[in-house]
């Protein structure tokens, strides 16, 4: 049974290190953003913002600091990021 992929999580760590991202978790995050569901939907609108609206410096940011976020524990979620 194919499970919607809202309901799935794509792993995006990489192993140690969620700096390594490998053509699999690649793969799995096009399917993701190609599905029929509100996740793809979602993820569709919220890509077509941030380039339309970032530079390419900005959106090298914005993914640097998500995948960082990504990487840490959930309880360093709400504390605030320094410049």
């Amino acid at each position: 049974m194919k499970v919607p992929s809202a309901t799935r999580q794509i792993d995006l760590t990489g192993g140690e290190s969620v700096y390594c991202i490998n053509a699999y978790q690649i793969d799995r995050a096009r399917e993701m953003f190609a599905g029929d569901d509100e996740s793809a939907a979602r993820v569709r609108a919220t890509m077509s913002s941030l380039e339309s609206d970032l530079s390419r410096n900005e959106r090298a940011a914005v993914a640097m600091l998500l995948l960082e976020r990504l990487n840490a524990r959930p309880v360093d979620y709400n504390v605030p990021l320094t410049t």
